[in-house]
């Protein structure tokens, strides 16, 4: 049964399009070099998802790997076909802080222009992996404007080892001429944010959290929220990376069966939608 109100407020629901092997935290057991020589399991997982979008009747924008992209172009044009936004996570998922700024910008204009000529329509999104934007590399809005791009969602405000700017603003703004940050949803409680915006704590923590943090961004702030997750956190069945920490196994297998049917609640409790469509970025 839908539990939504036909007034709900429509959030936007976000993948980023990147394979098991490609995960920033596996980098130290995992090279790019490397990346070629793995099964690769991205496109039948992004249509498990895009086929739960078309029965919830929901839209979604997919950040995509422009290496990936080249790989599997057929994917990529499903997703265009089935009404959701095509937008770049960058071309080789390097994280903007291990990056020059002329090697950042070089990445995500290769995005930009591989994903444009493969999907057909044009890309005005972008996603740095891991979240990798934040006070001390700033420059990067500048990038991603120049870029050609409209908006950015790459700043997670919240406190994380890996990730996160705290003290950045939880709602969109300004960051460059002409382009906006759209940051993934958090809630505000105890004088800090607190994640709302899925990944690795929609898997983690019980349901009932991430419901209750969405319905209260929407219901008491009276806004939209955004959600992500990877195509690989619905596949408990993805070969298993070797010499990882008890942590990082931790971080990155537990639930995985559980991922699928979460988010098919999720899709029922909630309205969904592109992010250009939700925020007016076209």
């Amino acid at each position: 049964m839908n539990a939504r109100a036909p007034n709900a407020v429509i959030n936007a629901l976000t993948v980023d399009v990147e394979d098991y092997f490609q995960v920033s935290a596996f980098e130290p057991h995992m090279s790019r070099d490397a990346w070629d020589a793995q099964p690769r399991r991205v496109e039948a997982n992004v249509d498990r998802i895009l086929g739960m979008l078309a029965e919830h009747g929901a839209r979604a924008t997919f950040f995509t790997l422009g290496w990936l992209a080249e790989r599997h172009p057929a994917m990529v044009r499903r997703i265009v076909d089935g009404g959701h936004e095509l937008a770049s996570h960058g071309h080789s998922h390097g994280r903007a802080t291990d990056q020059r700024p002329v090697e950042f910008r070089a990445d995500i204009r290769r995005a930009k222009a591989v994903l444009e000529e493969i999907g057909g329509c044009e890309v005005r999104g972008y996603r740095a992996p891991s979240f990798s934007i934040g006070p001390a590399n700033r420059w990067a809005f500048d990038c991603i404007a120049e870029a050609g791009y409209r908006y950015s969602s790459s700043v997670y405000p919240i406190r994380h080892d890996h990730y996160g700017a705290p003290d950045a603003p939880r709602v969109p703004h300004e960051v460059a001429a002409g382009l906006v940050e759209l940051p993934v949803a958090t809630v505000r409680l105890w004088n800090a944010n607190l994640p709302a915006g899925g990944g690795g704590y929609f898997r983690l923590l019980p349901y009932v959290l991430s419901r209750w943090s969405l319905a209260r961004i929407n219901e008491v702030e009276g806004r939209p929220a955004i959600f992500y997750f990877h195509p690989w956190e619905l596949d408990p069945e993805q070969p298993r990376v070797r010499g990882l920490s008890a942590k990082a196994r931790f971080r990155h297998y537990l639930n995985l069966d559980r991922t699928q049917p979460r988010l098919a609640r999720l899709m029922r409790d909630f309205a969904w939608g592109r992010v250009d469509d939700v925020f007016a970025c076209r």
